[in-house]
């Protein structure tokens, strides 16, 4: 496995890897058939897989969470590339045993919204996009990625992106973990009456620091900042309240109960000195939260019993819990167990990245753009930035491929 802490020497390429120009000239214009002497192939595999430069610019991939779902959102995919993303599809309903790809292609918008459908489609959806790129462009991950990491249910992804899990074992975890945790919510709305779900918190960025320690405050015990046992969570769920994420400068997220945390909104403002704008997000899950703990007993039972590799992994992967790359099997065990119940350090993670690792590229894959908009605010660029060799890019569908891989490629020497 690559060390992050040096830049990754590659060797130059050999050989190519077969792959269908198929529906490119809709997606990628810059194809459009002008009599060329060589196979249409030939020339797409010639020019994403051609850089004569023997290092790059640390990059990073990164994968979205929950809440990118739409429906549909294969379609583009699967025209462009059938001959990928139609096994792929038919693979992935193979694995679950039931028709999902039916759930993203048609919906109903509930159905697909439902965290047991939700999350396993878009972990899904976000490594078929990755194996386009592979299949299709001949892009070879390995040689290209430096580091990954994903946003909660993306790292589950960025396991798979890496190979520490296998794509198999990780996409049945995740659609058990989401029936688990669909099950928390039920049973505290039903043990404990009342709203669950997660209210986003936004504040000036000189302000961030402040607010976080008068939640702690208000909320008396430091599990805010996560380290808990799950065995340790005793209170009555209506009492639980956690920062579930802190995602930005500028933005964290509430988890628990919906009473509590307007109870705890009112005493920042009349009290504490904070006026934070709050939005509700659309789920009555409260992940990342004590109720949650159920979900994490169950990962740690099944991790137990799940091949993990960890000395032939790509490169490191940055846990949401630590916002550090898994230092052993028994640590990824045990951080992506407590992932369920503690905060997702995002903004850790980017910051030490950035300003300690040096990455200079960014390149987000999977469904919708929250992911590349909070990683370019944090480091300062969007696209291309001014310092060279450096930029932030997303893939949420075949129409930026070519506009990505080509950035890539224009950058690949600039190490």
């Amino acid at each position: 496995m690559k060390q992050l802490t040096k830049l990754h020497i590659r060797n130059g390429r050999s050989g190519s890897s077969p792959h269908r120009a198929r529906g490119l000239q809709k997606y990628c214009p810059i194809y459009a058939p002008a009599k060329p002497t060589l196979p249409l192939s030939s020339i797409i595999q010639s020019r994403w897989t051609s850089t004569s430069s023997s290092c790059h610019p640390k990059t990073a991939l990164f994968f979205p969470g929950q809440g990118v779902q739409r429906i549909g959102m294969a379609d583009a995919w699967l025209e462009a590339f059938p001959g990928t993303c139609k096994p792929f599809l038919e693979e992935m309903d193979s694995f679950l045993a039931y028709p999902l790809s039916e759930i993203i292609a048609n919906g109903p918008s509930s159905t697909l919204t439902a965290t047991e459908n939700a999350q396993p489609a878009i972990m899904a959806t976000s490594i078929m996009i990755q194996r386009v790129l592979e299949h299709e462009f001949g892009f070879k991950t390995g040689e290209r990625v430096d580091v990954c990491l994903g946003h909660s249910l993306g790292e589950f992804a960025a396991l798979v992106s890496s190979r520490y899990l296998r794509y198999e074992d990780a996409l049945r975890m995740v659609r058990r973990r989401a029936e688990v945790m669909a099950r928390c919510s039920r049973d505290a709305s039903k043990v404990e009456g009342g709203e669950y779900g997660m209210i986003a918190l936004m504040c000036e960025p000189d302000r961030l620091s402040s607010l976080i320690e008068a939640i702690h405050d208000f909320l008396g015990y430091g599990a805010s900042e996560g380290g808990r046992d799950d065995s340790s969570f005793h209170t009555p769920a209506i009492e639980q309240v956690l920062i579930a994420n802190i995602n930005s400068k500028n933005q964290i997220v509430l988890s628990g109960s919906i009473e509590r945390i307007k109870a705890l909104l009112v005493q920042l403002r009349q009290f504490g000195g904070h006026d934070p704008r709050a939005v509700r997000l659309a789920t009555d899950s409260p992940f990342h939260s004590p109720i949650m703990a159920p979900a994490a007993k169950f990962m740690r039972d099944i991790l137990e019993n799940t091949d993990v590799t960890f000395d032939d992994a790509l490169f490191p992967c940055v846990s949401n819990v630590s916002a550090r790359p898994f230092g052993s099997v028994g640590q990824l065990r045990e951080l992506l167990s407590r992932q369920c119940v503690e905060t997702v350090k995002w903004w850790d993670s980017i910051r030490w990245l950035d300003q300690e690792e040096g990455v200079r590229r960014w390149v987000g894959i999977g469904p919708g753009k929250v992911g590349r908009n909070l990683v370019g605010k944090e480091v300062g660029m969007r696209g291309r930035d001014d310092v060279r060799g450096g930029g932030v890019w997303g893939i949420s569908d075949p129409k930026e491929v070519e506009a990505v891989l080509r950035a890539l490629d224009e950058t690949e020497g600039a190490g």
